[in-house]
């Protein structure tokens, strides 16, 4: 009944004039940036970070979530219309949506990606209100071993669970630990790392110029190269007959979308997998357990209903470990704990206990924001076929005018406008050479907890590394995390072991 009474108040605050404003604005805008090739819900939180300065700290992480939540709806679209993904989150959707819009059932595809995607996240929505307070409560034994043992088991999620080069996501990692010291020690007051004695860098390097450096001006380098001409858009006509014939389709669909929802948010309460796989493995399980399995591919609406609810799902539980634990489950989440942090938010569970206002408005907002996102996105599919039409070059120019005025309001500094164009450099060639940016990205975001935690640790334990171990929760984490970290290891040891096994028998 606390719980229920808590949501209620939530919905006082998230029913506010101001913030069900922010929630319809921050879902339209989130639509459009997820359907926009090339952009998805990083880049566009990166971008609209600054801009969230003029409103209260609360209405700014509902306008960010908001986004993310209406960029997870968006990314369909370009999927079907255009046959590219508007974000690697929807690439498992092209599989049967493009191939549906070149038979004519664009409205169709797109109605069941909208669907789909409502049912993936009311369901997340509820197991969210439902596990948040119980692992908030887990988390009140926390000390400061224990934060750095859960800090060390994200990073090791990313190189056990990912599905990135193992050696570069390290390189990643150990790039983003080593720019979180740049700055002012955090107990002696020492300066570090300030490369020649560079005023600017005293403050040390701020998340945001680093997130719209990489994700913003890294990302309109990379789209300007790859992009040789302008896709094609399918033309998409909805009528209320298709609607009605949308939604007697995906009725049928129940159990397919179900296993999606709940596939997808334990999936993506993982830190390192995230939407992205959750839609593959939903599409993959919806394929296996399909009577029809052979039409997969060629347009079957089954295939776009399940990696829909799924990325919807991931998108809902990557925030359960970022309000409660203070580690983001997704790279969106991580610009999200980055700007809670700025906002003098600190994730974790003492913000149920000292900012219960701003928690129960956060999560009713997904209820709000999730409702909106359905009847907007269906609403304006003849508004998202037009604006596909939008030269790639005027997008891009948009993209980056954004990204320096973004980057230079909050700190009126020069110097911030430099970083962002060389973090964007560096973004765009790390991208070219495969180098994941998430792990980065978490990195500097979570590095300074980490410094703090291991610093405090020892103090307390007058320079006993055995602390980390001695103690029941974070021993568990870190042998977690060397299970994690050996795991590509027994892999590539399993591996070799069948190529052998197999080689005298040919």
């Amino acid at each position: 009944m606390e719980m229920l009474s808590l949501l209620a108040d939530g919905f006082a605050t998230s029913l506010s004039p101001l913030n069900l404003a922010i929630v319809i604005l921050g879902v339209t805008a989130g639509l459009f940036i997820g359907a926009m090739p090339g952009l998805g819900s990083v880049n566009g939180v990166a971008i609209v970070l600054p801009l969230t300065f003029i409103v209260p700290p609360s209405s700014a992480i509902i306008l960010l979530a908001a986004i993310y939540y209406g960029a997870m709806y968006g990314g369909a679209v370009s999927s079907v219309l255009l046959g590219i993904p508007g974000a690697s989150t929807a690439v498992a959707t092209t599989f049967d949506g493009r191939p549906m819009a070149q038979r004519g059932k664009a409205g169709l595809a797109l109605i069941a990606a909208a669907v789909a995607s409502f049912v993936g996240g009311t369901i997340s929505v509820v197991l969210f209100t439902i596990f948040a307070v119980p692992l908030a409560d887990l988390a009140l034994a926390f000390g400061p071993a224990e934060e750095f043992a859960l800090v060390l088991l994200a990073f090791t999620t990313f190189v056990g669970l990912g599905g990135d080069d193992i050696l570069k996501t390290i390189i990643m990692i150990c790039l983003g630990l080593v720019l979180s010291t740049v700055g002012l020690d955090l107990i002696s007051g020492q300066p570090r790392l300030i490369f020649g004695d560079l005023p600017g860098f005293y403050s040390g390097i701020s998340f945001l110029v680093l997130a719209i450096g990489v994700y913003g001006v890294g990302e309109v380098l990379h789209t300007i190269e790859t992009s040789k001409s302008a896709p094609q858009v399918t033309p998409a006509k909805l009528t209320f007959r298709e609607f009605g014939d949308g939604l007697r389709q995906m009725n049928r669909l129940w159990k397919t979308m179900s296993v999606g929802s709940f596939l997808g948010f334990f999936v993506g309460m993982l830190p390192a997998a995230g939407a992205t796989p959750a839609s593959l493995m939903a599409y993959g399980i919806a394929k296996t357990t399909s009577k029809r399995p052979e039409t997969f591919g060629t347009g079957n609406i089954e295939g776009v209903a399940a990696p829909e609810t799924a990325n919807n799902a991931a998108s809902t539980g990557s925030l359960l470990p970022m309000l409660t634990l203070g580690i983001p489950g997704s790279p969106t989440t991580a610009l999200l704990l980055g700007g809670m942090v700025m906002w003098g938010l600190m994730p974790g569970p003492m913000l149920f206990i000292e900012q219960p206002d701003f928690v129960w408005g956060l999560i009713s907002s997904l209820y709000t924001a999730n409702f909106a996102a359905v009847a907007i996105n269906i609403a304006l599919i003849p508004l998202f076929v037009w604006a596909l039409r939008m030269p790639f070059t005027v997008l891009c120019a948009m993209v980056l005018v954004l990204c320096i005025v973004g980057g230079f309001a909050p700190s009126q500094k020069m110097h911030d406008v430099w970083l962002i164009a060389g973090f964007g450099v560096a973004g765009y060639l790390l991208r070219k050479a495969d180098y994941p940016l998430a792990p980065l990205v978490l990195a500097l975001v979570l590095g300074p907890l980490m410094e703090k935690s291991f610093r405090q640790t020892l103090i307390a334990e007058q320079g006993n590394l055995l602390a980390f171990v001695e103690r029941p929760l974070s021993g568990t984490f870190i042998a977690l995390a060397a299970l994690f970290f050996v795991l590509p290891l027994l892999k590539h040891v399993r591996g070799k072991e069948k190529k052998q096994v197999v080689t005298p028998a040919e």
